[in-house]
Order: C-alpha cells, then sequence, then structure tokens
C-alpha cells in the first residue's frame, strides 16, 4: 500500500556563538582588565541607546512588515556582537582586547546571525514573552559576578581559564547573546540550550569550541552554582530594599520621596563588580 513520504524535520535554528578553546593570558591584561576596558564600557553604552530607538523602530515596522526593516537588521546585527565581545573580554574567556569596529572577521569572539520573518503576534507580547528568559539570563549573569573576584584571582594566579569554568562561563555568554537577540527581534528562536547539546549535535563535527558547546559535569555543576548565587544576589536586593523604605516611611529621609519619581534611582545603586567598576548592563 502506498505510503506518503515523511514530511522533512525542520530544525530550529537558534544564533551561534564561536570562540577559541581556553588558552593562555597575559597576567597584566587579566590584572587590569577591569581598567583596560573603560573606552569600551563607554562605547557600548552609547551604542546601546542608540539600539533602544532602533529596536523601538525595528518593532513597529516587524508588526507592519512581519520582519525587520533592513537598516533596524543592519545595526542590530553589528551591536549584539559588538556588546558580546567585550562581555567576552571582560569576563575573561578571551585575552585578545575587541577591537572598536563592529566588522571583525578576524577577532576570535564570533556571533551568527540570521534576521528573518517573524511572527506578528509574538513581536507585538515581545517584552511579555521574553520575561522568563530575562530572568534566567539575569540570575546566572548575577551569579558569575557574586564570585567574580574568586574567577577573576583563579585566571591571574594560572594565567588562563580552566575548563569547567570556561564552559560555565561560555554557556552564560551564549544565552546572553541569544537573549539579546530575540528580544531585539533579529531571531524568533527563544533562548534556550543554557546547559549546552549533547557531544555530535553539529552533523558536521565540531565547528569551534562553544559550537557545539558540550559542557562537562563541572561546568554544568558550576551553572547551577551561578543560578543558586543569583538567586541569593536577587534575594539580599530585594531585603535591603524593602528595609530601606521601611527606614525611609520613618522619616528619616522625607525628601526621597519628592525626588524619587524625578530619577532613575541613586548613582550608589548601580550593579558593581567585587573589584568596584561598573558592570555593562546587557540586553
Amino acid at each position: 500500500m502506498w505510503q506518503a513520504p515523511p514530511a522533512p524535520v525542520s530544525r530550529e535554528w537558534l544564533p551561534v556563538l564561536d570562540m577559541p578553546a581556553p588558552g593562555p593570558q597575559n597576567r597584566w591584561t587579566v590584572l587590569l582588565r577591569a581598567l583596560l576596558l573603560i573606552p569600551q564600557f563607554v562605547v557600548v553604552w552609547v551604542l546601546s541607546v542608540v539600539a533602544f530607538f532602533v529596536t523601538v523602530i525595528g518593532w513597529f515596522g516587524a508588526l507592519v512588515l512581519g520582519r525587520l526593516p533592513g537598516f533596524v537588521a543592519d545595526y542590530l546585527t553589528a551591536f549584539v556582537p559588538y556588546e558580546t565581545r567585550v562581555t567576552a573580554y571582560l569576563m575573561l574567556t578571551v585575552d585578545r582586547y575587541p577591537p572598536f569596529r563592529f566588522r571583525t572577521p578576524d577577532y576570535p569572539v564570533q556571533v551568527g546571525l540570521r534576521p528573518g520573518e517573524l511572527n506578528r503576534l509574538a513581536v507585538l507580547f515581545r517584552i511579555i514573552l521574553v520575561i522568563p528568559a530575562s530572568i534566567v539570563q539575569g540570575l546566572v549573569y548575577a551569579g558569575w559576578w557574586m564570585v567574580s573576584f574568586i574567577i577573576w584571582f583563579v585566571v591571574l594566579v594560572l594565567g588562563r581559564m580552566p575548563q569547567p569554568l570556561y564552559e560555565a562561563t561560555a554557556a552564560i555568554l551564549r544565552y546572553r547573546m541569544r537573549y539579546a537577540a530575540y528580544l531585539v527581534m533579529l531571531s524568533s528562536a527563544y533562548p534556550k540550550r543554557l546547559f549546552g547539546e549533547e557531544p555530535g549535535s553539529e552533523p558536521d563535527g565540531p565547528v569551534s569550541a562553544t559550537r557545539p558547546l558540550v559542557l562537562s559535569g563541572a561546568g554544568r555543576g558550576l551553572l547551577v552554582a551561578f543560578i543558586l548565587l543569583g538567586v541569593v544576589s536577587w534575594t539580599s536586593s530585594i531585603t535591603v530594599s524593602v528595609n530601606s523604605g521601611d527606614d525611609n516611611d520613618d522619616g528619616t529621609n522625607p525628601t526621597q520621596h519628592v525626588i524619587a519619581p524625578l530619577v532613575p534611582g541613586p548613582a550608589d545603586r548601580a550593579p558593581r563588580s567585587p573589584l568596584g567598576q561598573v558592570q555593562p548592563l546587557g540586553w
């Protein structure tokens, strides 16, 4: 009896992150990593402000066209890799300083993006749909920064990042990049696979150290630890905020209730690393 041939299995394409395996790092650049990145922090902040307004324009355009307008896609496909390269250098996964250029085909950290057709309903509710992914990436990133001083010290002493720590850090970088790509509508695929892929998931063989990203047991354990530390960090922040609000209700600072609605928040509440540098806020 004749049977219809099976329908082809469509494989969802996710934005990819290609990075080299962990190698030796210059201890001087590790020691001064946060200071060296100050110019990049300024550039990323300016680019992110522009990216915000471009994304708003792209959101309206995607609702009408079912895809991002060309100029919006061009800018955002340059911005997301730029921010990812800076974050990768900040998180000590590479030793080569990120260039002040959008197109860097020779840089060791590469991001693959394929903007295309978008579901208009998913675009309309993008801010709501992205909340779970935002929580996940926020927790794991906050957890990494809670122990960033220890990570920095380990890399400084060893002159390289240990493999399990590299795996966990690369997983965080990739998930944050996929979250950013989904948020700004460069990808219709929801961020996933924080804990990596199974061996052999690339049909043509490994492309780089992070494609496929296969985590060892130690690497997965570190990711779980980062998530738990992130929960602790967020819980502590909420507790401090609640206690501060209770103190203000006692009348210790009567002017704050008038000023608070006029400003985003006091400068001393900006997220900081253990080294005292303000962390760049990723998308």
